[in-house]
């Protein structure tokens, strides 16, 4: 393809990414294909000869898109907003269309200076002190083994230099809660910690970690002749938004040598408004923290910020240096191969940089006020409604519902959730996530696409109703 020609599809291209969304209301939420539909509809051979672009266009529109669930759709209220602003769009064609690629700092000396601007800017905006520095990854599942590497690391003076955990005279553990995400157990797996040495702390009636739980299992498993390591505290739990109290685990972990790692993949948006700090009260107790711009902020996927206090443990950890890499500029600038487990990165900055400059922050904390009113907003509803009840707080835009009918409690209750549940998203009217809390099943609810606004929760509501209602 010549630059003409690419100019030529190109604004085609764009045209159709511009139709797409404007018409994307009208479209049921949910995919319609059954599994294997789409690829039945694809040639099972590549094309020996070229096909012409406008083919390819041709298939997008009638093989593709009925396998689409549109996360960008207005009535998307399952898993968690993962919203991809249109100028966060054209930041992320910018990267690809560069084509540039970070292996060090003289790879590409702008993306990573952008990088660097880019992550102090969310750490204002955020609230954190200077003493933090960042790096964006793929996803909070990369940075969680990161976390993870550095604790073992720090606790075992650089077992990684000897014999690494074989050689380590006791077994490490890593402390989570119920309400943890499942990468934290994937990262402890990977990092070699072991499914036995990943042990759960109880949790109180809001579902964030109990302190005096973390505080009893450490002193219980010092007694059996363990090593306590990390704790990985949650600032915005997947299933109900729960916040674990930093401040109290922090004293904790500091009290007996523990790496504090906080999640804040989802909620940790929330910071640029400044009335929600105080949820993530403590966070300077911890070492790392990760937080995702491509979920709720706008920044289209893959964005994933790492932040670190100690920046020189975490390069010690993770450097290498072939000669091949070595050039006259190291030690005075930045090298991100020596942040994370990747050598070459691409220039996602571009896309948290193009979204902060066109909406600012002052209309991305709009934005983010608009859809926390909208989750109250349904949260009264539901909670006035006979039959149906809000089973967690609701600290920001997710609201955990039940529908209740009498005399029906246990599997009977969660087969009825799941049913409604599943009979909203076949409607087409509207996507949600059933999801286990407390032992039972109920239906979250995520408020927080881009374009919802209070209709669209109120046509949610309405269909909520009708089905979970049905007799």
């Amino acid at each position: 393809m010549t630059p003409d020609e690419f100019r030529a599809h190109g604004h085609k291209l764009i045209d159709w990414i511009a139709d797409y969304r404007e018409s994307v209301a009208a479209r049921p939420v949910r995919a319609t294909t059954a599994p294997g539909e789409v690829r039945a509809r694809l040639p099972s051979q590549p094309p020996a000869e070229p096909e012409p672009f406008d083919a390819i266009l041709a298939d997008l529109d009638t093989k593709l898109m009925p396998g689409l669930t549109h996360w960008q759709h207005p009535r998307f209220f399952g898993y968690f907003p993962a919203n991809a602003a249109l100028p966060s769009v054209l930041g992320d064609l910018l990267s690809t269309g560069l084509g540039v690629l970070g292996l060090n700092w003289q790879a590409c000396p702008a993306l990573t200076e952008l990088e660097e601007l880019a992550c102090d800017w969310m750490r204002q905006m955020v609230g954190l002190s200077s003493a933090w520095s960042g790096v964006i990854h793929d996803t909070a599942s990369t940075t969680t083994l990161l976390a993870l590497l550095c604790a073992r690391e720090r606790v075992t003076n650089f077992s990684l230099v000897r014999g690494g955990l074989q050689a380590e005279p006791k077994p490490l553990v890593v402390y989570v809660s119920t309400q943890s995400h499942s990468s934290v157990e994937k990262a402890a797996l990977l990092a070699g910690f072991g499914r036995d040495n990943v042990h759960v702390v109880a949790v109180d009636d809001a579902f964030a970690m109990r302190p005096d739980a973390l505080e009893e299992a450490i002193r219980a498993d010092v007694a059996a002749n363990k090593l306590p390591c990390a704790v990985v505290g949650t600032t915005g739990t997947t299933a109900s938004t729960a916040f674990d109290p930093l401040d109290a685990l922090g004293a904790v972990a500091a009290r007996h040598g523990l790496w504090l790692h906080v999640d804040a993949a989802m909620a940790g948006s929330a910071m640029i408004l400044p009335e929600c700090r105080p949820m993530w009260a403590g966070v300077e107790r911890a070492d790392s923290l990760v937080f995702n711009p491509h979920k709720w902020l706008g920044a289209v996927f893959d964005c994933s910020q790492f932040y670190v206090r100690d920046t020189e443990h975490l390069i010690r950890v993770m450097s290498t240096s072939p000669s091949y890499l070595r050039t006259a500029a190291d030690g005075q600038a930045t090298n991100y191969r020596d942040w994370g487990i990747a050598l070459g990165r691409r220039f996602r900055a571009l896309k948290l940089w193009t979204l902060i400059r066109a909406e600012g922050v002052s209309g991305l904390q709009a934005r983010l006020r608009r859809d926390i009113a909208n989750a109250r907003w349904l949260a009264e509803q539901v909670a006035a409604a006979p039959g149906w009840k809000v089973v967690a707080p609701v600290p920001l835009q997710t609201v955990c519902v039940r529908h209740e009918l009498p005399d029906v409690s246990g599997e009977a209750l969660d087969a009825h959730t799941r049913a409604w549940a599943e009979r909203v998203n076949a409607s087409g009217a509207a996507y949600l996530t059933p999801a286990v809390l407390g032992g039972r099943w109920m239906v979250r609810v995520s408020v927080g696409n881009l374009t919802t606004e209070r209709a669209d929760v109120e046509a949610l509501w309405r269909v909520m109703r009708a089905e979970g209602e049905r007799p």
